[in-house]
Parts: C-alpha cells; sequence; structure tokens
C-alpha cells in the first residue's frame, strides 16, 4: 500500500478509532508513510481541539424560528381545507347549524332545479314573452323616433316595409347626413368673393 497516500476518508478511519479488515493496512502504510502519517497527526490535532471546545445547545425554539422563514409549497386544496376549517365555527352547535342550513339549501337548489327542468315550456314562455316585450320596446322606441326626425308619413311607410323599409331609411338619412356637410364644407371652404 506504499505506493499511494491515504485518502481523507481513510484517514478519518483511524481518527475515529475503527478497527476491521481493512484498517490495519492502513495503520502499517501511516507508520511507513511520512507524508501519511503528517496529515494523520494534523487531523489528529484538530480533532483533539474540536473535543476541547465547549458543547452548545441550540435554543428549544430555533427550528420554529428558521421554519418560520423557510418558503413551503402548499398545494391549492389544502389550502382551500385550512380556510374552510378556519371559516367554520368551532362549537358542535355551531357546526351543526351551518351543516343544516347548507344541506336545506342544497335540497332547496335540487328541488328548484327538478321542477325547473320538468317545466321547462313554463321557462321557455316565459322567456319568449320577455323577448317579444323588449321586442316591442325598442320597435315603439325606433317608431318614435323616425316619427319626432321625419314625421308619420315617413313613420308609417318605414313600418309598412319592414326591415326593408328600414335600410331604405337608414340609406336615405345617411345619404342626407353626408350631403349637408359636404355642402357646408364647399361654403365654409369657398372664397369670400363667390360667397355673396
Amino acid at each position: 500500500m506504499d505506493h499511494r497516500h491515504l485518502l481523507p476518508e481513510e484517514i478519518d478511519l483511524l481518527l475515529d478509532g475503527e478497527e476491521g479488515f481493512g484498517v490495519n493496512p492502513l495503520k502499517a502504510h501511516v507508520a511507513q508513510c511520512a507524508g501519511c502519517r503528517a496529515e494523520y497527526e494534523a487531523q489528529r490535532e484538530v480533532a483533539a481541539a474540536l473535543e476541547t471546545l465547549p458543547h452548545f445547545a441550540p435554543s428549544p425554539r430555533l427550528a420554529d424560528r428558521v421554519m418560520a422563514q423557510v418558503q413551503i409549497f402548499e398545494p391549492w386544496h389544502v389550502t382551500l381545507r385550512d380556510r374552510v376549517a378556519r371559516a367554520l365555527p368551532r362549537t358542535q352547535g355551531g357546526r351543526t347549524f351551518v351543516f343544516g342550513t347548507a344541506g336545506v339549501m342544497a335540497v332547496t337548489m335540487s328541488v328548484l332545479t327538478v321542477w325547473l327542468a320538468h317545466r321547462a315550456d313554463a321557462v321557455l314562455f316565459l322567456a319568449a314573452l320577455l323577448g317579444q316585450r323588449m321586442r316591442e320596446a325598442v320597435a315603439g322606441g325606433v317608431n318614435d323616433a323616425v316619427v319626432s326626425a321625419v314625421g308619420q308619413g315617413a313613420a308609417t311607410t318605414v313600418a309598412s316595409n319592414g326591415l326593408l323599409g328600414v335600410g331604405v331609411a337608414v340609406a336615405v338619412l345617411a345619404l342626407a347626413v353626408f350631403g349637408t356637410a359636404f355642402g357646408l364644407k364647399s361654403l365654409a371652404s369657398a372664397p369670400r368673393g363667390r360667397r355673396g
């Protein structure tokens, strides 16, 4: 074993006082090799110096202080469970009241959903009626706007022609607005001598 020096792990075995089959060749090598013997002696002095130092015990709350600074990933379901547990009352009577109320609400909503599912025709009828009332209100508002803008005759023409009449009325109104705007622009940009 004199062809190489001891590894740090092998010197640690000797320092720890290990006994066994592989330790005797290490002891023999240290006795023959001056370099390994010097390393062994230096390590032994360090170990002896460490043993003379006073032993300190950490504060009993050291682990709590360290863990308070560690950020731990918490899954969403654990966070939700903890928040629900904090929101629930601590007393048995309070919990019974909360769960009873939630149960009554769940049963009521279930019965209402089943009833509405069996009465789908009534729901559809109410939705159609509401839609018709809204259409009538919008049409009445548009009719009033058209009557106030262009008169009753134009409103009657628009109403008798349906959607096509509305399209024609909007096109005529747009042409009138653009024509007026173009005329005013031309008038404003004309030289003063040509205006009068």
